[in-house]
């Protein structure tokens, strides 16, 4: 059995093989800021993906740093990556979902914040990501 490899380089493959690192470079990215704490708990973040979702901290920490270096990825390492992006997603979404309605409880359902938050988040609300 062979493995299947998204290629990328700037010798003859197509520009569109990039666009595979690229979007696992984002999605491995929003993931650490999603996950950070904070400014300088990077590597932390990092480590809690890898705990939680299986993405091997090597990677996600080439992805970041080296990513000009990168030349290929599974297709197995960019759909766990999509996964663990859209799950995160999909928590972060609850989180925002629990926090808006604890702000309706103390501020109102017509408090200005209450609102302004609905009409950003409101049409994503109870959806997938």
């Amino acid at each position: 059995m062979s493995k299947k490899f998204l290629q990328s380089s700037k010798r003859g493959l197509p520009v569109s093989d990039a666009a595979y690192l690229d979007q696992a470079a984002m999605w491995s990215k929003d993931l650490t800021r999603m996950r950070a704490r904070g400014p300088g708990d990077t590597e932390n973040a990092m480590r809690q993906i890898e705990r939680e979702y299986g993405i091997d901290y090597g990677f996600l920490w080439s992805l970041r740093y080296r990513r000009e270096r990168l030349r290929i990825i599974s297709v197995s390492v960019y759909e766990t990556i999509r996964a663990a992006y859209r799950a995160e997603c999909e928590r972060q979404l609850r989180k925002l979902e629990n926090d808006l309605k604890k702000t309706e409880e103390i501020a109102g359902a017509d408090s200005n914040a209450v609102c302004a938050a609905k009409a950003v988040v409101g049409p994503h609300l109870g959806k997938d990501p």
